[in-house]
């Protein structure tokens, strides 16, 4: 019997559970949450939460080391509570393993992409891949189809997440370039809260500048990491940016639309601590991020949001392509 494990049980972990045990050649795949949260709680009860129904070859677990027993385990959490999992899991045997992480973010304050994140914490010999790219659950249970991004620092690994996930519902790419893949997912949620402010300001006209100059200074995060720059056109970044800059699916951009109004906004945005951690290695760095520096002024520093986005425009006037850095 194949059978995989999905650590963690939100919206996107329990879809991509979902997903496998209906597109994919797995008989069974296991849940794990923890026992005492709700959404574990509403799935061990009512079988569903808001998006889906859980099929009968699904199965819940608030055991981790059951979770832990399958050779290969999606890992959807928050992305800040990623390094303790891994001090969690390096507490069991699981050497040669395939962990794909289903998350985007940087550790914030460490600015470290997640999958170095995760290798650094357990000590023993497992293969690590991510997870990139467009889709929202909404769209995919209502079987519209979309592609996604799937890297690593071993190709081999790469292959055999793809030969297991590919269906008709998802196109998967091979990924080139995990730090530009990693950083260009991040960072298009930080993106996401500047459109969704542009949104809730009534200022749509200039999500398109938005779209057109984000890139650039993301790209040069990217070249500071080691990464290669174009990845930030592909699908983990720019190829994302209709599922999070103009969704209404999008927690990110919400997040974005109701700060602009005044309004709270109740949902994980993962790219609010995302901001924190390019804030911190832009100043340390010297990088110039012009919009995502306006951006924490706005949401952390209680900045004037019109009057910041306007001081944008002050800035000395540049020729439109340059070199990263």
């Amino acid at each position: 019997m194949k059978q995989i494990s999905v650590i963690g049980c939100g919206r996107w972990g329990t879809f991509l559970g979902w997903y496998v045990a209906n597109y994919c050649d797995v008989d069974t795949v296991l849940i794990y949450g923890m026992e005492q949260s709700r959404t574990y709680q509403s799935l061990k009860n009512a079988r569903q939460n808001e998006y889906l129904q859980l099929t009968d070859n699904m199965l819940l677990t608030s055991d981790i080391a059951q979770a832990l027993a399958n050779e290969f385990i999606i890992v959807s959490i928050s992305c800040q509570n990623l390094r303790d999992l891994a001090k969690q899991i390096n507490n069991y045997d699981v050497a040669g393993k395939t962990f794909l992480l289903a998350m985007k973010g940087l550790e914030e304050p460490s600015a470290e992409i997640l999958a170095d994140v995760f290798l650094s914490e357990i000590k023993q010999k497992i293969h690590v891949a991510t997870l990139g790219g467009p889709g929202h659950v909404e769209d995919y249970t209502r079987k519209v189809p979309s592609a996604a991004v799937v890297d690593s620092y071993e190709p081999e690994t790469i292959n055999y997440v793809i030969q297991l996930m590919q269906s008709d519902l998802i196109r998967f790419y091979y990924g080139t370039d995990i730090i530009g893949n990693q950083v260009g997912a991040a960072l298009k949620n930080v993106i996401g809260l500047a459109a969704g402010i542009l949104d809730g300001l009534g200022w749509y006209g200039l999500k398109g500048a938005l779209m057109a100059r984000a890139p650039i200074e993301v790209g040069r995060l990217i070249k500071y990491k080691g990464g290669n720059p174009a990845s930030v056109y592909g699908l983990a970044h720019l190829g994302d940016y209709e599922a999070t800059l103009f969704s209404k699916n999008s927690h990110n951009r919400t997040f974005g639309e109701m700060f602009a109004k005044g309004e709270r906004y109740g949902k994980l945005a993962e790219g609010v601590d995302t901001l924190r951690a390019v804030k911190a290695i832009a100043d340390r760095a010297g990088i110039d991020m012009p919009i995502c520096q306006a951006l924490y002024k706005v949401i952390f520093e209680d900045a004037h949001i019109k009057q910041t986005i306007r001081s944008l425009f002050d800035r000395s006037l540049k020729k439109e392509f340059e070199p990263w850095m």
